[in-house]
């Protein structure tokens, strides 16, 4: 029995972490999309590649050895899971995702993952592209000041000076840019479970997603 499970939503949902839990609860390989996404971002800043320089940042694209080890992304045998979460990357990001060849790229790249492994990915498109087959969708979502809050103490905690209304900008900005741009916006997928965590705990997400999973593993029994 193969299972595939899509969780999609706004930046600062917490679908990394909860996917990442279902991923090791249920012995799933965890896809980070978002990440990936963001390594192509960290590459071109690297590069002083801009995000309108469609040709050059698919060339980079296409030259990047990208995969997952654990918890851990591996781009052309460097760890970047850190630097890939910095301010630049994340104000930026938005712009390299919206480009449609890149998304063509990365998405081909996670089906190809999907149709060889049980996966979890968690995304922007997950349930309506990658996965739009997926009997198991998921779509995480919080209020805008909660996301910025949560973004805000994860950064404080690394010691990271910000400001929480300078996040809340960037989280607003980029629900916009997300929502609005002509290929694969963020959306719901019609028969995906909405689950809003404004007020929940990321146990109290996990029972909720895990209820689904088992109850779906129950059935094709």
């Amino acid at each position: 029995m193969s299972i595939s499970v899509a969780i999609d939503g706004p930046a600062g949902a917490g679908k990394s972490t909860i996917a990442n839990i279902i991923a090791t609860k249920f012995n799933l390989m965890y896809i980070n999309t978002g990440s990936m996404y963001r390594a192509v971002t960290l590459m071109s800043l690297r590069n002083n590649i801009n995000y309108k320089d469609v040709n050059s940042v698919c060339d980079l694209t296409n030259s990047l050895d990208m995969y997952f080890k654990g918890e851990s992304l591996i781009v052309n045998g460097e760890d970047v899971s850190e630097e890939i979460r910095s301010i630049e990357v994340s104000n930026n990001v938005s712009n390299y995702a919206a480009i449609p060849e890149v998304r063509e790229i990365l998405v081909k790249l996670q089906q190809d993952i999907a149709n060889k492994y049980d996966v979890i990915m968690d995304g922007r498109d997950i349930g309506t592209v990658v996965l739009k087959n997926s009997p198991l969708k998921f779509f995480l979502t919080a209020s805008a000041e909660e996301r910025a809050k949560r973004r805000y103490e994860e950064l404080k905690e690394k010691c990271i000076v910000v400001e929480y209304n300078n996040i809340l900008n960037d989280i607003l900005k980029r629900d916009y840019i997300d929502s609005n741009r002509e290929v694969n916006p963020l959306r719901k997928a019609h028969d995906a479970i909405e689950i809003d965590s404004s007020k929940l705990s990321i146990d109290d997400v996990i029972s909720v997603i895990s209820g689904y999973i088992e109850d779906y593993m129950k059935n094709q029994i």
